[in-house]
């Protein structure tokens, strides 16, 4: 035992980890990076569709954590086939996974979770006890503080005696660039298309995007809106604090919702829209002012 216990401290103290670091840079497309590790050059690229990634994910059972090694800039471990570039921050407590590329200057923060084959643009911020799995993350992005993103989306089979199975779910969720997402938000992976956050879009706490959403650029989410399966929105898509928004409908770019909409069908028309179920603002307001114009009739 004491001997088993020598080689553990041994392995997770060393700062040896040049070998696993080889970066060139192209002005267009940013850093790319290689390993000499053989294994990695070999499978990561080739494996960066949603199979390959959820058989990773699915085969921890076989997994050598004896590979994990100590990150020398912040005291995290990485998994030796990860490409992970020396400006690289992952705080103690913080673990990335195999086949995992962080650019140039992330920081990870202390009790993060890097799944396996997770890309993270270069000057992205990954906030304390956040979880990426099934994903990619773009350039110059904030993930604040206990966001999940990747994991699976709520999707069952359900018989005629009402058993229920789940559907797979074995895609990806797309983070563009420039985009932040508030604290403990979630965004599930696509079942049947990728989840995609366009760039420059900023989600705010506690919001819910589900399988096969797609996010266009410059969209802003405010506290716990809740967008369904398969829900598209376009460019410049503006939605108030608790909007929801049903499965499978389409909103047009520069639509702004009021909060505590509900949008229940397409909105093909820009344009400010309130009320559940959502309907054009003015149309939103009549409906009200009626409404307290009746209560007060029946008060007196």
């Amino acid at each position: 035992m004491a001997i088993s216990l020598r080689k553990l401290v041994a392995i997770f103290s060393t700062r040896d980890v040049g070998y696993s670091i080889c970066a060139s840079y192209s002005s267009s497309l940013g850093p790319r990076f290689c390993l000499s590790c053989r294994q990695f050059s070999e499978s990561t690229f080739d494996q960066v569709g949603p199979r390959a990634s959820s058989a990773n994910v699915e085969d921890d059972s076989s997994m050598d954590y004896m590979e994990f090694k100590k990150w020398h800039n912040g005291g995290g471990f990485f998994h030796k086939s990860a490409c992970i570039d020396s400006t690289t921050v992952i705080e103690i407590g913080a673990v990335v996974h195999p086949k995992s590329v962080l650019g140039v200057h992330v920081h990870i923060g202390s009790g993060a979770i890097i799944g396996p084959a997770v890309t993270i643009g270069q000057q992205t911020r990954i906030g304390y006890n956040a979880v990426l799995s099934n994903c990619s993350i773009g350039e110059s992005c904030i993930i604040h503080n206990g966001v999940c993103v990747g994991q699976d989306g709520f999707g069952f089979f359900i018989d005629e005696q009402g058993n229920m199975s789940k559907k797979p779910q074995m895609l990806h969720a797309r983070i563009g660039n420039h985009v932040e997402i508030g604290s403990n938000t979630c965004i599930d992976r696509g079942s049947w298309r990728d989840t995609v956050i366009g760039d420059h879009s900023k989600i705010d706490n506690l919001v819910q995007v589900g399988h096969n959403v797609v996010i266009g650029n410059h969209c802003m989410l405010c506290g716990q809106v809740g967008l369904a399966g398969s829900v598209t929105l376009g460019d410049y898509v503006t939605l108030g604090g608790r909007v929801a928004v049903r499965d499978h409908v389409n909103i047009a770019s520069k639509v702004r919702l009021a909060a505590n909409s509900c949008v229940t069908k397409d909105i093909s028309v820009p344009g400010d829209y309130g009320g559940f179920p959502a309907v054009p603002i003015h149309e939103w307001r009549r409906q009200v002012a009626t409404h307290r114009l009746i209560v007060k009739k029946g008060i007196s």
